[in-house]
């Protein structure tokens, strides 16, 4: 396969500086740049359509400005899909490391954050669902690998290096697929994505980890197999309402188990349980303070693009065609109706929206995207067999989200990937101890030169 089209002219609006600020040991600036809706387009000399890409730079104090201004560039790109950039107000965890060597460039992924958003209430400028759904195709991981080699470029850099959290390392092997020119050595946690086959075999493996979560759980709060299913059966029997005015469901509440992919709030999943029920004059309900909290975790208002993007992530010529929903049917135990219902991860279902009003005016994109069987390859194995660019990943050996197995054959399709796989981190292993699995990751990939 061919490169990612990247133009090799850039008008002289392509990138603007809007601020700079200096705070608690940490220097930034704002960067904003101009690149193509198509990046295809741009290959043939006329850029057509453009949309903005934001990115906000991050140094250390603890170098001048003319010190930082020479340090070569590391790429963040954050997870998803649908996340913006993180927005940190001082230097901590794996950026702090980082800041030693490097300018840290955290880019808001086109259409999130600052960059050209699309939400629903944007969408509608693109015409008819037929037209959304054409825009949407260009939001996947290879046009977000071309505005950054479009971006590096811009930037005047060589060769950066990358550091890919969870879909952020999905993206990084598209990078290494299509612009390994690009590429001075990446660095991804927890995002070994497979590389071929349906999205189903993705789910089959994350639907049983997911299981094995929830049984580890309740062996450390046995009260809360107790206090899940009640809030199950009393959801089923007593109509109860968020603050933003939908009814929350048996299957809306499940999606709380978003907690079980982590080291660090596993536990917190305790003590939102813990304030589930209230007494009142009509009987036991659920608690407001309960609901707010499960309103925050099962909204999609935030993110739209996750749910509406989601399975596209694993599409590759084929249609996804709501694979989760339909894995589930053989995973009976996550039924809401269930006798002991299991909580949920990360996947997305078709109901999502029915019963999510951020989702409901975007049903029939989401139905057509699911539909769509024209999915572009989002990588090259031919390539990543014969990949030269340094590569560490931390594979996390319970991740419910991206599966071990799954991982460990991705590292095996990728010459002189190194994995260092550990069980002691689950997903979200960079905010339990950033610093040291960036340092680790980094001695990695530099013993190779």
């Amino acid at each position: 396969m061919r490169p990612l089209p990247v133009a090799d002219r850039h008008p002289n609006e392509a990138h603007s500086i809007r601020a700079h600020h200096e705070f608690r040991g940490v220097r930034t600036a704002e960067h904003y740049f101009t690149v193509p809706l198509v990046h295809a387009a741009a290959g043939s000399g006329n850029i057509g359509e453009t949309i903005t890409i934001f990115a906000r730079e991050y140094s250390s104090t603890e170098h001048t400005p003319e010190q930082a201004g020479r340090l070569p560039w590391l790429l963040y790109l954050q997870g998803g899909p649908g996340g913006r950039g993180n927005r940190v107000t001082s230097l901590s965890g794996w950026m702090k490391a980082a800041a030693k060597d490097f300018r840290i460039l955290m880019l808001d992924q086109r259409g999130t954050g600052l960059s050209t958003p699309v939400e629903q209430q944007s969408l509608g400028l693109r015409g008819d669902t037929t037209a959304q759904v054409e825009y949407l195709t260009h939001f996947r991981a290879g046009s977000i690998v071309a505005d950054a080699e479009y971006i590096r470029k811009v930037l005047g850099s060589g060769p950066w290096s990358v550091l890919g959290q969870s879909f952020g390392g999905f993206c990084a092997l598209t990078y290494l697929s299509f612009a390994p020119e690009g590429l001075r050595e990446v660095l991804i946690t927890g995002g070994l994505a497979p590389l071929h086959g349906p999205a189903d075999r993705v789910y089959h493996a994350t639907f049983h980890r997911v299981a094995a979560r929830n049984a580890e759980y309740f062996s450390w709060y046995p009260e809360d197999r107790e206090k899940v299913t009640r809030i199950a059966r009393h959801l089923e029997r007593q109509p109860e309402f968020l603050a933003s005015g939908e009814r929350l469901t048996t299957e809306r509440f499940q999606m709380v188990g978003s907690f079980l992919g982590g080291n660090t709030r596993v536990d917190a999943l305790h003590y939102l349980l813990e304030d589930a029920f209230i007494d009142t004059p009509s009987g036991e309900r659920l608690s407001e303070s309960f609901l707010e909290q499960v309103r925050g975790l099962v909204s999609r208002a935030a993110n739209p693009l996750y749910a509406v993007l989601h399975e596209s992530i694993y599409g590759q010529d084929e249609a996804t065609n709501w694979a989760a929903w339909r894995v589930l049917e053989t995973y009976p135990e996550f039924r809401p109706d269930a006798a002991e219902p299991l909580l949920t991860g990360e996947m997305v279902y078709p109901w999502y929206f029915e019963q999510d009003p951020a989702l409901v005016p975007l049903r029939d994109v989401a139905e057509l995207l699911a539909a769509r069987k024209d999915w572009k390859p989002l990588y090259d194995p031919a390539r990543l067999a014969a990949n030269t660019v340094p590569v560490a990943a931390a594979v996390y050996k319970d991740d419910i989200y991206v599966d071990h197995d799954l991982s460990l054959e991705t590292a095996e399709a990728v010459r002189g990937l190194q994995p260092w796989v550990t069980s002691d981190f689950h997903h979200d292993g960079i905010g339990e101890d950033g610093e040291g699995i960036f340092a680790r990751l980094f001695r990695m990939v530099r013993s190779t030169r």
